[in-house]
């Protein structure tokens, strides 16, 4: 399997670490906004091209499928381009920025039949598993999910604190990894609503966020949205159910009273993006719909375009 990766920043090493513990998966090309910066990572993951335009990698015969972890803006516009192409490709979350675009991806997807996954790790991460394989048996029922996702990003960094060329956005990104998760867990949304703080003056997106849904199982979530927070950071979800509490903290799972879960055969590995990009290459070759395809995924996308929507409608902003 012979992939190209375009954006090589933070999260795109990411991905190539855990493509490395892939048997039969070839790096071949390394994109990036920066040609320096695609030749330096090229080199240190064997890929023997790099390059700054995704068409020179899509233009490859030795390229089999793409990731793209490039800005938001970009990703339906280039996912379309790589099935164009005839290559599968998986998207690193968020899907779109718009609905519109969504549905776009996924009437290309239906057109073409290639795999097109969007990166929703939470549904891979051992600890959201082993809650996933529990209501799956029957063992557990959601009540409630309390979600906390929280950054301190007053300035326009990315996760190795590089500055980062497009800016970030609460909604349509961050909040799109819980939508989606409780939607896999409690079942499909059907009442969703949002408030969110003042907008930052540099950055123009709101730093603070609160999120309310209801699926149709009955079940409900709250979920805090942050980039002010001076704290702990990273998501937090605590899954309260009708025969157990579980807190996950990406990988790692404890109950309700802090104690440690073993998740050893959960998974072949702890690592939720490696085992995202093994399903995305097991799908490939097997000819399959990918957990977390871009139909699967596609409601978590309807969702945040009405709370987009009803955002816009109390604070008469665009």
């Amino acid at each position: 399997m012979r992939i190209a990766l375009a954006g090589a920043g933070a999260f795109g090493e990411k991905h190539l670490d855990g493509l490395k513990n892939i048997d039969g998966v070839e790096i071949v090309s390394i994109i990036s906004r920066r040609a320096e910066q695609a030749a330096e990572v090229a080199a240190k993951y064997g890929a023997r091209h790099s390059g700054t335009e995704l068409s020179e990698a899509l233009e490859r015969d030795d390229v089999d499928a793409v990731i793209l972890c490039t800005p938001t803006q970009m990703h339906a516009e280039q996912a379309i381009a790589c099935m164009n192409a005839g290559k599968h490709v998986q998207v690193e979350i968020p899907l779109s920025d718009t609905w519109a675009d969504a549905e776009a991806v996924l009437k290309k997807q239906q057109e073409t039949g290639l795999v097109c996954m969007v990166g929703h790790t939470r549904r891979f991460n051992p600890s959201h598993q082993y809650v996933h394989n529990k209501i799956v048996a029957g063992e557990l029922s959601i009540q409630q999910m309390d979600v906390q996702t929280y950054f301190f990003r007053r300035k326009n960094m990315n996760a190795k604190g590089e500055a980062r060329s497009w800016t970030d956005h609460l909604l349509w990104h961050h909040a799109a990894h819980t939508i989606d998760l409780f939607a896999y867990q409690a079942g499909k949304i059907v009442t969703a609503n949002a408030i969110q703080g003042p907008k930052h003056p540099e950055l123009g997106i709101a730093m603070d966020m609160s999120i309310q849904l209801k699926s149709e199982s009955g079940a409900i979530c709250t979920l805090s949205l942050s980039f002010n927070n001076d704290g702990p950071l990273g998501t937090f979800f605590r899954y309260i159910g009708d025969t157990a509490t579980y807190i996950a903290r990406y990988d790692d799972l404890v109950t309700g009273k802090e104690e440690p879960i073993d998740l050893t055969g959960v998974t072949v590995s702890n690592n939720g993006i490696e085992l995202q990009d093994r399903e995305f290459i097991a799908a490939i070759r097997e000819g399959r719909e990918p957990n977390s395809s871009v139909a699967q995924v596609l409601d978590c996308y309807r969702v945040i375009g009405e709370l987009a929507a009803s955002l816009e409608a109390q604070d008469g902003w665009s």
